[in-house]
């Protein structure tokens, strides 16, 4: 076994080298029975006082990665870190941690900073357990991201709430584990067919999603007698839109409903006073004359499916026996 270490890195020696023997075992480099360097070997490989390599060696055995055989030497032992590299299971996680160095070492922090960002950040998931962990997906980024922070503050402390794009996990091998292993799989019911598939998954939700308020209020806010051009990046959305603008707007006497990739497009804004863009549309508004008013359709999925069909999931029934005692 061969440890390298750096004595220009701020990252102390002793956490340096039980580092390198946890990732040789970690990755499958040292397997269950393989056996470590003395301690006095080991000192003079890397230059450290013997006692340094014993301290090491302790911790390594207290918490269960390396044996001590008497008369025999040091072993490495049957752990959960030596299981996850006989089976290969660690593999995808290097990678991922290599991703995060390198993302890391762009934004000019050093490996110490690193250890602390992920240290910190282990401690504020595993201080979650506890919370059941839901997972929201559709169609794009930041629509996406904005549902989830949505039903966040619907759901309180009770989960962890994350947003992926389906693009994401068609392209993404490792997103996709991700959401298998969630404990809720939210979405849009056009989506739910693909991600059912995709995923293998039947418990999956789908969300009924409304226009927001500030969208609805916009839409009242408009003069009768404007003209308004209302725009989809989806042929198959343009009813489901025109509907709820006209019910929103139902003052509004003239309407221009057209997908983005319509070539009368440019055509028919100029001849408007306010577009209406649906989620993924926004690059038609660049078409716009400056002087055009912008609403954004934005949805937020239904408070009333949240607190029907998710806040149940999140709150356990008491046991039988209890609610009759608290009955009783």
């Amino acid at each position: 076994m061969k440890i390298l270490v750096d004595r220009n890195n701020p990252i102390p020696m002793r956490q340096q080298i039980r580092g390198a023997i946890e990732h040789e075992i970690s990755f499958g480099r040292l397997p269950v029975g393989a056996a470590l360097p003395s301690v006095r070997a080991l000192a003079d490989q890397v230059g450290v006082a013997p006692m340094t390599i014993s301290t090491i060696y302790a911790e390594l055995k207290a918490d269960g990665l390396i044996e001590g055989r008497g008369g025999s030497g040091t072993f490495v032992a049957d752990s959960r870190l030596s299981a996850a590299g006989r089976m290969g299971e660690a593999v995808g996680i290097r990678n991922q941690i290599d991703r995060l160095i390198d993302q890391s070492t762009e934004l000019g922090l050093q490996g110490a900073d690193l250890v602390a960002l992920v240290n910190a950040r282990v401690i504020h998931r595993l201080n979650a357990t506890a919370r059941m962990r839901i997972v929201v997906v559709g169609l794009f980024d930041d629509a996406t991201a904005s549902y989830a922070d949505r039903l966040a503050n619907q759901v309180g402390d009770k989960a962890i709430v994350e947003s992926v794009t389906i693009g994401a996990i068609r392209a993404d091998a490792e997103l996709l584990s991700q959401v298998r292993c969630a404990d809720l799989v939210l979405t849009f019911s056009n989506l739910h067919p693909e991600l059912e598939t995709l995923t293998s998954r039947s418990d999956i939700i789908s969300l009924r999603f409304i226009p927001s308020e500030t969208t609805r209020m916009a839409l009242a806010g408009l003069d009768p007698m404007a003209r308004v051009a209302v725009v989809s990046r989806f042929v198959e959305f343009l009813p489901i839109l025109t509907l709820g603008v006209r019910r929103f707007a139902a003052h509004v006497q003239t309407f221009s409903v057209i997908n983005m990739d319509d070539p009368d497009l440019q055509s028919v804004l100029a001849g408007c006073d306010v577009i209406v863009l649906a989620t993924g549309a926004e690059d038609a508004g660049r078409l716009a004359r400056a002087d055009m008013l912008k609403i954004e359709y934005r949805h937020i999925p239904d408070p009333g499916d949240i607190d029907r069909l998710v806040m149940p999931l999140l709150t356990p029934a008491q046991p039988h026996a209890e609610r009759n005692t608290k009955e009783a």
